[in-house]
């Protein structure tokens, strides 16, 4: 079996204890036999290492720092969620309001105490939070940092969490969250009292016909206008496109800018990636074929 390896923090991969080299958001490829049962680390600096024994329970049910994507001739193994190895509890930021108390911590992972009175609730926070504040915005309370937020609700619920930039934080959060996609799509996002009262998507960039493929789908999945991708005869379809596709949660290349791959969750931590070939005319999407 053909396994890509990647990991969300640079690390280095183990089979067999033997070091196979660095691994990270570039995969590193080899030929594993589930039959062979090989003893799989890996390790990244100042977190616990993920290991698993690669076998075939394992491609069943993977332990929760890994996540499987079964591709049409390969296995993307992908180590995420990895938990700090210094087990003891570093305090982040604290904030006393009137009645309650937020405590942002670091114990193997981000973490925020919500306390009120005898009860309080731990939430697991990103990574990207750990150098966030803490601060009171209408009702709820957020947690900004550079990198991105949290809304936290009068309740102690986590609402949102995501990257981006936080642009108004007064009686309600507004903030601008970009998807990372082909065209710079973001979502331009406010809340109020624990809900989201309004988004929009705006553009960045247009695509060109190399990107065509990745930018319908990605504008399908995110909830933008992909029509003007498509020719006259498909956008009288497009209501039904959606449908078509069925749930999938991204996007990936090909090795052919006109084919790209949805991935569709199968269960918890494993994902089946179908392929798209679309066809250009024009400037015009005129066929999509599944493959």
């Amino acid at each position: 079996m053909r396994v890509y390896f990647l990991s969300e923090k640079p690390c280095v991969l183990f089979l067999n204890e033997i070091a196979l080299g660095k691994v990270d958001l570039f995969e590193r490829v080899c030929e594993i036999d589930p039959k062979d049962g090989i003893f799989c680390e890996m390790k990244a600096a100042g977190y616990t290492s993920a290991s698993f024994v690669f076998n075939e329970a394992f491609l069943l049910d993977p332990p929760p720092q890994i996540k499987l994507y079964y591709t049409e001739d390969a296995l993307a193994v992908y180590a995420c969620d990895y938990v700090r190895a210094d087990p003891c509890m570093k305090l982040l930021a604290q904030e006393r309001f009137a009645d309650c108390r937020l405590t942002l911590f670091l114990q193997g992972r981000v973490q925020l105490e919500f306390s009120r009175g005898a009860n309080f609730t731990l939430i697991p926070l990103p990574d990207y939070l750990e150098t966030g504040g803490i601060y009171r915005v209408g009702a709820d309370f957020l947690i900004e940092s550079d990198a991105g937020f949290a809304l936290i609700s009068n309740e102690g619920k986590l609402v949102t969490a995501a990257r981006g930039k936080v642009t108004e934080k007064d009686y309600a959060l507004s903030a601008e969250i970009p998807f990372g996609d082909s065209t710079g799509h973001t979502a331009l996002c406010k809340w109020e009292n624990g809900a989201m009262t309004s988004c929009a998507i705006r553009t960045r960039r247009e695509p060109n016909e190399a990107t065509f493929a990745l930018a319908l789908f990605e504008s399908a999945l995110i909830g933008a206008d992909f029509t003007p991708f498509l020719c006259d005869a498909l956008q009288e379809k497009a209501s039904a496109f959606k449908q078509f596709l069925g749930d999938y949660t991204s996007v990936v290349l090909s090795d052919v800018p006109a084919r790209v791959g949805l991935v569709y969750p199968r269960k918890e931590r494993i994902f089946d990636v179908r392929y798209f070939t679309v066809t250009v005319e024009d400037g015009k999407i005129t066929n999509i074929t599944a493959e």
